[in-house]
């Protein structure tokens, strides 16, 4: 490395210093872009179109991989390494989302709760939002205190069908 990316580096320290790599993959719910480098992946985003990457970086074959696996039904885990980006509070709300089970949700409210502060719903709505890690970070697993499906950034259409997929019995329809 030299000199002035390792100042660059100093001066940013939760900024990436390996070059990143993106791959793009196709998905039930269309094209998925993933971007990681050696310290693991930092965001996995869906888009409505894209061209797909003919060959995938070393790095990200994992991940594309244990995506496909999940969208086939053979999966309800990832274990790639992760490395999203965030203020601290971002990363304690997507801590928390890491928690919920495939096949289950959870209200904003209960994730309020459990970071201790019943007023910071808003602030955990927000950091849902932004959780750069598209199904890895199960932000699509959290509803409203009501059951109702709320504010999803891929779409209530993709949040209604990802929690369909992971439902542990085949139904109609669950909203």
């Amino acid at each position: 490395m030299n000199i002035s990316a390792h100042l660059f580096a100093a001066f940013l320290p939760n900024r990436y210093i390996y070059p990143m790599e993106t791959a793009y993959i196709t998905t039930p719910l269309g094209t998925a872009r993933i971007t990681g480098d050696a310290n693991g992946i930092s965001e996995i985003s869906i888009l409505t179109e894209g061209n797909l990457s003919e060959k995938i970086p070393a790095t990200l074959k994992e991940p594309a991989q244990q995506l496909q696996e999940y969208f086939d039904g053979n999966r309800t885990q990832f274990d790639f390494k992760i490395n999203p980006q965030g203020t601290d509070f971002q990363q304690k709300v997507w801590q928390e989302l890491l928690q919920i089970p495939f096949g289950k949700t959870v209200s904003y409210m209960d994730i309020t709760k459990k970071l201790g502060d019943v007023k910071a719903i808003r602030a955990v709505a927000s950091a849902n939002g932004k959780n750069p890690l598209w199904i890895v970070v199960p932000c699509h697993r959290v509803i409203g205190t009501d059951g109702s499906l709320t504010g999803y950034a891929g779409g209530l259409w993709r949040k209604k069908w990802l929690l369909e997929h992971e439902s542990p019995t085949a139904q109609q329809s669950l909203f």
